[in-house]
């Protein structure tokens, strides 16, 4: 009998259900197929990833000098706001607006404004909250509300949105009320902290306030203690921490501030016995709520 071809004997055994490690009808690369394919597949999935990525930033960004202004003016939640370097005429009016509400003005490059906006931006973008804040009331409320005594994160000028969100995640599972952060230069609630929060955003109460040492007076006339975290303090697990408690969390590289640090009611120290003298901000917070949580558990 006259021998099959090659192409025959992969037809029939296509139906028999073999050669199915290298036949997949172009969905993704068997096992045994060439390096190349595989390689060709991975480029394919990243730029399905960068898309979703590039489309999740895009319906956070406000562009146009009138959309701005507008935005400005309804008081929409702003992250920042970005302005093309040399952009002139009426963006020196909203200039002044946004400031006057004390909103982040940064100046950039226009190609960097192009990367966040493939249109006419008119050399102006703003980035807008990817969540609603909350008030300081707002928190002081939720807490009463829970039957619990005042549990609050106050960070002091964080600078890493991965830090902000992995903070507000282990809030929310250690039971804490609401975080506190500062409006300026600190991380607001981007896109990247929704993401790095895995869902808390949706849940944790943020407030952002123009004044971290006012706010720590504010809350301790209320009756809740502050105490920062930081160096020669006494250690953590000797503190008190069962009451209306607040715990500042400083800034990445520089820490807490000064005035900050003299407003708070004591100091608290987590015992570095390594040769590394610090934790990040996002650990160092994570051993204290759940230090709270763990007193306020004892006494249940």
């Amino acid at each position: 009998m006259r021998e099959m071809s090659r192409s025959v004997v992969f037809e029939m055994n296509k139906k028999k259900g073999k050669n199915k490690d290298n036949y997949n009808d172009g969905r993704r690369p068997g096992k045994n197929a060439r390096r190349g394919d595989r390689r060709d597949a991975a480029v394919r999935g990243a730029a399905v990833r960068d898309t979703s990525a590039e489309r999740s930033i895009a319906e956070n960004v406000i562009a146009g000098r009138n959309a701005v202004a507008a935005a400005i003016d309804s008081g929409r939640e702003i992250e920042k706001i970005v302005i093309a370097d040399g952009t002139g005429g009426s963006v020196k009016k909203l200039i002044a607006e946004a400031k006057e509400k004390k909103l982040k003005v940064e100046y950039r490059d226009r190609s960097w404004l192009d990367k966040y906006y493939d249109g006419a931006h008119q050399g102006v973008i703003a980035f807008a909250a990817a969540h609603k804040y909350s008030s300081v009331d707002e928190i002081m409320a939720g807490a009463e509300a829970s039957g619990e005594k005042p549990f609050i994160i106050i960070l002091d000028d964080l600078e890493d949105p991965h830090n902000l969100g992995a903070v507000m995640r282990t809030a929310e599972c250690a039971g804490a009320h609401g975080i506190i952060i500062g409006k300026n230069g600190a991380v607001g609630l981007t896109q990247t902290v929704a993401k790095a929060s895995a869902g808390a955003i949706e849940y944790m109460k943020v407030a952002r306030v123009t004044n971290i040492a006012r706010t720590v007076d504010d809350l301790k006339e209320r009756g809740v203690w502050v105490a920062a975290c930081d160096m020669d303090g006494d250690n953590y697990t000797d503190a008190d921490l069962k009451g209306a408690i607040a715990i500042v969390i400083g800034n990445e590289g520089k820490g807490i501030s000064r005035l900050v640090r003299e407003k708070c009611d004591f100091v608290v120290s987590i015992p570095m016995l390594g040769r590394i003298s610090s934790l990040n901000a996002s650990n160092a917070a994570a051993i204290l709520m759940y230090e709270i949580r763990r007193q306020r558990d004892m006494t249940r």
